[in-house]
C-alpha cells in the first residue's frame, strides 16, 4: 500500500482522535454552570450536551470548516502537506492532554489553529499562512470572552430587573428548568463551531492528495461531504459523553459561584456568541466564550464574587496556546521531513 495513502488513514483517525479529546477537554463548556448549579447531575449533563453537539451537524452550514481549511495554503496533490497536517495535529493533541491534566481550560481551537499554522510554517515559511483568514481567530481570542462577559452582565441585570418583584423560590425553580433549554443552546453552539475545525483539517488533507476540491464546501447532501461532517459530530458526541471533571471543577465551582438564574444567563449569552461567530465562520474558542459570561454573570453580584487568580491562570494559558501548539507541531514537522524528504 502505498505510503501517503497509510498516512491519510492515519491522520484523519488522528483528527477523529482530536475531536474526541476535544469533546472531553470542552466538555466543561457545555455543562460546568448546570452541574455547579445542580440542576443536572454530572452523568446527566454530558448525554444532555453530547446529544446537541451531534445535532449541531443539521443546524449550521460549514462556514468554519471552510475557514480552518484555508488558513495553510495547500497545493492539490504535493502529498508534503499530509505530513504538515498530521504533525498540526500532534501539537494540538500534546498542548490539549498538557492542558487537561493541569485542569486549566484552553481552547482546543486555538490549539488545533496553532497547531496546523506551526507545521505550515516549518514547512513553506511565513508566506504559506493566509494571514487574513489566521487574523479573524487571532481577533476573537480577546474578543470572544469579552463579548461574552459583556453580554453575561447585560442578560443578568435584564433578568434580576425583571424578576426583582418575584420570590427567591419561585424564579430559582423557573430557571433551574430553562437552564435546560440554555445548556442545549450552548451545546449546539459548542458542537457547531468545534466539530467544523477538525472538518476543516480533514478536507485540508483530502486536498492535499487531490481527493478534494480546494473550491468545494461541505454539504449534507454530498456523500463524501457527509461522511465528514457525520464522523466529526459522532466523535466530539462521544468525547463530551467520556468528560472532563478537572475543568468542570474550575470552570463551574472555582471560577464564580452560580445559582440556575445566573447559569441561564451565562449559557444563553455564550450561545449567543457561538451563533453569531458560526454563522459568520469564524473559528472560536467555546472556552473563552463560556468564560467570559460566566465572569460577566458573577460581576453582578461584586466584582469579588469572581475568584480573578484562577481567571489570571486561564488567561495566560489562552496566551500560551498558539505559540506553545505551534512550536510542538513545527519541531514534529522538521523531525518527519528528515526522514521523509
Amino acid at each position: 500500500m502505498n505510503v501517503i495513502i497509510v498516512v491519510v488513514v492515519i491522520t484523519i483517525a488522528t483528527a477523529l482522535i482530536f475531536d474526541v479529546i476535544n469533546g472531553f477537554h470542552d466538555c466543561a463548556n457545555s455543562i460546568a454552570t448546570i452541574v455547579s448549579t445542580r440542576v443536572l447531575t454530572p452523568g446527566q449533563a454530558v448525554v444532555w450536551a453530547a446529544f446537541f453537539n451531534f445535532a449541531a451537524m443539521f443546524i449550521f452550514e460549514a462556514k468554519v470548516a471552510d475557514t480552518v481549511s484555508k488558513i495553510v495554503k495547500i497545493t492539490s496533490g504535493q502529498s508534503i502537506y499530509v505530513y504538515v497536517v498530521l504533525c498540526g495535529l500532534i501539537g494540538a493533541i500534546v498542548w490539549d492532554l498538557l492542558t487537561w491534566w493541569w485542569g486549566l481550560p484552553t481552547s482546543s481551537s486555538h490549539a488545533l489553529i496553532g497547531g496546523f499554522a506551526g507545521a505550515g510554517i516549518a514547512f513553506g515559511g511565513m508566506d504559506v499562512i493566509r494571514w487574513d483568514r489566521l487574523w479573524h481567530t487571532m481577533v476573537f481570542i480577546p474578543a470572544a470572552p469579552l463579548i461574552g462577559m459583556a453580554c453575561g452582565f447585560t442578560v443578568m441585570i435584564v433578568v434580576f430587573w425583571l424578576f426583582q418583584n418575584w420570590r427567591p423560590q419561585s424564579v430559582d425553580k423557573l430557571f433551574r428548568k430553562g437552564q435546560l433549554i440554555s445548556a442545549a443552546l450552548y451545546s449546539l453552539g459548542h458542537g457547531g463551531n468545534d466539530a467544523q475545525k477538525t472538518m476543516g483539517i480533514i478536507v485540508a488533507l483530502l486536498v492535499a492528495v487531490g481527493a478534494f476540491s480546494p473550491h468545494k464546501t461541505l454539504s449534507l447532501t454530498d456523500l463524501p461531504s457527509l461522511a465528514i461532517i457525520f464522523s466529526c459530530h459522532l466523535a466530539m458526541a462521544v468525547g463530551t459523553a467520556l468528560g472532563g471533571w478537572r475543568i468542570v471543577k474550575t470552570m463551574g465551582m472555582r471560577l464564580t459561584k452560580l445559582r440556575p438564574v445566573g447559569g441561564f444567563c451565562a449559557e444563553v449569552s455564550g450561545a449567543a456568541t457561538l451563533f453569531l461567530a458560526t454563522h459568520m465562520g469564524i473559528p472560536v474558542s467555546t472556552t473563552h466564550t463560556i468564560t467570559g459570561a460566566i465572569v460577566g454573570v458573577g460581576a453582578t453580584q461584586k466584582l469579588s464574587g469572581v475568584k480573578w487568580g484562577i481567571a489570571g491562570r486561564i488567561v495566560w494559558a489562552w496566551i500560551l496556546t498558539i505559540p506553545c501548539s505551534a512550536l510542538v507541531s513545527g519541531v514534529c514537522f522538521l523531525a518527519i521531513r528528515s526522514f521523509v524528504v
